[in-house]
């Protein structure tokens, strides 16, 4: 039986070494390194225009740069991207072993391909990188294998020197700065973070949360669970079940200093807050630090910051590019000043008379509350805002302020319930009327008596958390 099934491997062995390449790759990018694509495909912009093809697309290695951006632009898809991927890696292995063969054995042949095939993903795993290299890589190898095809020494020399002229100035010099480390490795952790990313800009809060569930220990992911929590309104009540260290756990500076992915995550809080300032400076800032200074998910998100603030002839040029594109193209003719429809005019209308009507330079910590100010002064039904207001003060300790926004509209969660009862405490008013004020309940009261009693038992509420912070001092 066992020399059965060693011959039939050996018999098969063509088309099961390749088959579990191929699965290996795509298993590996479809499950364990899925926004790894993702985000290199909101990085990309691809035109379906003859003009920007012409313009873009020139000079030495245009080819590779074309095939390149065509692809990265199905990255988004979440089982097309890792296709993609595993099916150039596996050419890669399979035009090695096909020149190899020509001057080794099966063996070797085999080896040496195993080797550039896992070399290559190795080098598609490194963050940010560009799928170029392994299409310049494949090209440079389907140039020799065309070149050795040709049976006499003197045509196979010639066929050489003119493919790979042709190489150089299709897909460029086989070694550049551009194509970044000689070996990547995956980041298991960072992935997560980026997929974090990924589904808040796809708006997805239920897919954030979840992912968040074991914490990460890291500000930006942090940054995401409380965006998404906010979303769902359950901003306050969840608060302190997540690692919170500061304020910028809350809201990030969008500047230059900050690297694209920071200053990305910073603009969607300002962006669903409604501060289109921030969101749109967020986007340029975003355009400008990308490794290609293009990204569809930054040019998109100015045409919807434009939209949103009126001002349309800004926002049709963004649509006009999205427009040309494969998968943007419908969404940007349904925006399209002119073609928009009724509901759609309804509500770009309603969140434009929610915006602030002042703009802010944010230059320190006082202008997030300046920020938040404004936009409840614009829109005091904001209850996005007040939350981002409420949980600031308590971040920042001021529980003056936190009582006087909580006092103007109450929301029933435990962890402002907490931070009252520490406010009421410090001004001696612990009484049953100003709890019912506050709409304090008498629950509440009595398990702030047991914090007190044994604090490690209650690590997920405000008053653990402003314990320690006082202990520290």
């Amino acid at each position: 039986m066992l020399k059965r099934i060693t011959a039939a491997i050996t018999k098969h062995a063509r088309l099961i070494i390749p088959g579990l390449a191929f699965l290996f790759a795509y298993l590996f990018f479809q499950f364990a390194y899925p926004y790894h694509l993702m985000r290199r495909e909101e990085m990309t912009l691809f035109l379906f225009d003859w003009d920007y093809i012409g313009q873009t697309y020139h000079g030495p290695g245009w080819l590779a740069r074309f095939c390149c951006d065509f692809l990265d632009q199905f990255f988004c898809l979440p089982v097309v991207g890792p296709v993609v991927i595993a099916l150039l890696l596996l050419a890669i292995g399979t035009v090695t072993y096909h020149i190899c063969r020509k001057f080794l054995g099966k063996g070797p042949s085999l080896a040496i391909a195993a080797v550039l095939f896992f070399w290559s993903f190795f080098r598609e795993t490194e963050n940010y990188f560009s799928t170029r290299y392994t299409l310049v890589v494949l090209g440079y190898l389907a140039l020799i294998l065309a070149a050795l095809s040709f049976r006499k020494v003197w045509t196979k020399a010639a066929a050489a020197v003119v493919l790979l002229a042709f190489g150089v100035w299709s897909l460029g010099a086989p070694v550049q700065k551009y194509y970044g480390k000689i070996w990547g490795t995956p980041i298991l952790d960072y992935d997560k973070v980026i997929g974090l990313d990924t589904e808040i800009y796809r708006e997805n809060w239920d897919k954030v949360i979840k992912r968040s569930e074991n914490d990460l220990y890291m500000t930006e992911a942090t940054f995401c669970y409380n965006l998404a929590n906010a979303m769902k309104g359950t901003l306050g009540q969840n608060l302190f079940n997540y690692t919170q260290n500061s304020v910028y756990g809350l809201l990030i500076w969008i500047t230059p200093d900050l690297n694209v992915f920071s200053n990305t995550l910073a603009g969607e809080a300002w962006y669903q807050l409604g501060e289109m300032t921030g969101a749109e400076q967020s986007a340029i800032i975003a355009l400008q630090a990308s490794p290609k200074h293009t990204g569809v998910r930054y040019v998109k998100r100015l045409a919807e910051v434009n939209l949103k603030s009126g001002e349309a002839g800004a926002a049709q040029k963004y649509l006009n590019i999205l427009s040309k594109t494969l998968f943007y193209r419908k969404w940007a003719m349904q925006m399209m000043p002119g073609r928009q429809s009724e509901a759609t005019k309804a509500a770009l209308a309603d969140a434009h008379s929610k915006l602030a009507e002042k703009d802010f330079v944010y230059s320190d910590n006082g202008a997030f509350r300046k920020v938040m100010t404004g936009l409840l002064e614009a829109n005091p039904d904001n209850d996005l805002a007040r939350e981002y207001l409420l949980c600031y003060d308590l971040m920042i300790y001021d529980l003056d302020h936190f009582a006087e926004i909580y006092a103007q509209k109450p929301i029933h969660s435990h962890v402002y319930q907490e931070a009252i009862l520490i406010w009421l405490s410090q001004r001696e008013e612990m009484k049953p009327e100003v709890f019912a004020r506050y709409e304090i309940p008498a629950a509440a009261v009595n398990t702030m008596d047991r914090f007190f009693m044994n604090p490690d038992r209650f690590p997920n509420t405000y008053w653990y958390y402003y314990l320690k912070a006082m202990n520290r001092q």
